[in-house]
């Protein structure tokens, strides 16, 4: 089946005639072409860039980790994602899951690691300083051979956050997953693991929540991307309270979050990348939206924020964006989601690898 579709094509801002012709985009007319769009906002499909496929799905609570997945991926389809990255899960499911399983292109992890009893139960594959580098090889190769995510501290609860592990060990698992093609992820809170990570050469910081102004140069230089999940803050700060942390902790929790909007500017001035992931698991899966409003908020330019949840992030995934020959991902607005960032929530088409999974207009 072959479809043609007009409207201003993002980033670029010019008027284009698309085709799409088995499940790729073609600037060549197709004849016999099904017109979907004539006039609408054509983005390359948005992207999650952090989300835990497995956790918090639509799916009842008993059903199976297949079942789960799959609805948590229809939903993140429905609100426009056509990429989602899961950096850990609870296990491999979500390996190799993608537009032929009616899901989402889905880029994995593998395993959370974290040291025993250092993160929520039941969830991470646990290894201490001494087995983490090679345990991160592991999961790098059981996720897809792309990507190995690390918990590189955790709060405990009444106490305080604290490190999980050595900056030798960040260091060492850093080096043997680059030595194996790989990237690594890593759950950051603290300053001083930030720092770790960022001089370990760690590829993204997740959260990033305490990432202070004087640590914005070396994280540019590093050129480390900071994806930080702006969408759970009312989960985090909940979640201290639930945790009955001291009051000096969650005091510096709500002063972090609250400070996190200056930082991001900064960085973002500074040249570093920051990318949009909801942390969905914590929350319910299809808020890439809201995450992309919550940058907006923080003062970001309404193009970087927009560029974060769809082509600045796949291009740092190896995807192309809306170009002659690539996978027909696409998704369409009737307004400028740059000037009405609210468009986001109302996505009049959707299109993955060439099938409409989503057609309201």
């Amino acid at each position: 089946m072959a479809y043609r579709i007009q409207g201003t094509v993002l980033p670029d801002g010019r008027r284009q005639e698309l085709f799409l012709v088995d499940g790729r985009f073609s600037a060549q007319p197709a004849d016999g072409a099904t017109t979907l769009l004539e006039d609408a906002w054509l983005l390359p499909g948005l992207v999650d860039v952090h989300a835990h496929l497995q956790l918090a799905s639509p799916a009842p609570d008993d059903a199976p980790p297949r079942e789960k997945v799959l609805a948590s991926g229809r939903a993140q389809l429905d609100a426009g994602v056509c990429v989602v990255r899961e950096p850990g899960s609870p296990d491999h499911v979500s390996t190799g899951l993608g537009p032929a399983d009616g899901m989402p292109r889905t880029v994995t992890a593998g395993r959370f690691l974290a040291p025993a009893g250092r993160y929520f139960p039941g969830l991470a594959c646990e290894v201490d300083d001494a087995a983490l580098p090679d345990a991160a090889v592991e999961e790098l190769r059981a996720g897809g051979g792309t990507w190995a995510k690390v918990i590189g501290d955790f709060p405990v609860p009444e106490q305080d956050f604290l490190r999980t592990y050595s900056r030798e060990a960040l260091v060492e698992a850093a080096a043997r997953v680059h030595e194996a093609g790989g990237r690594i992820a890593v759950h950051c809170t603290m300053p001083e693991v930030v720092q770790d990570a960022i001089d370990a050469g760690f590829d993204s910081l997740e959260h990033g929540t305490f990432l202070q102004l004087g640590q914005v140069a070396d994280a540019a230089r590093a050129g480390a991307t900071w994806v930080p999940t702006r969408t759970i803050e009312p989960a985090v700060r909940g979640l201290m309270r639930a945790m009955e942390m001291p009051d000096a902790v969650v005091r510096r929790v709500d002063e972090g979050l609250a400070r996190q909007p200056e930082v991001l500017r900064e960085a973002v001035a500074a040249g570093v990348r920051v990318l949009a992931g909801t942390d969905a698991g914590m929350g319910p899966h299809g808020q890439v939206a809201g995450e992309v409003r919550l940058l907006v908020e923080a003062g970001l330019d309404a193009g970087v924020a927009l560029a974060a949840g769809s082509w600045a992030a796949r291009e740092w995934l190896g995807l192309p964006g809306i170009t002659d020959g690539a996978p027909a991902d696409l998704v369409a607005y009737r307004e400028d989601p740059r000037e009405a960032p609210g468009a986001l929530d109302h996505p009049v088409l959707v299109v993955l690898d060439g099938e409409i999974v989503r057609d309201a207009h």
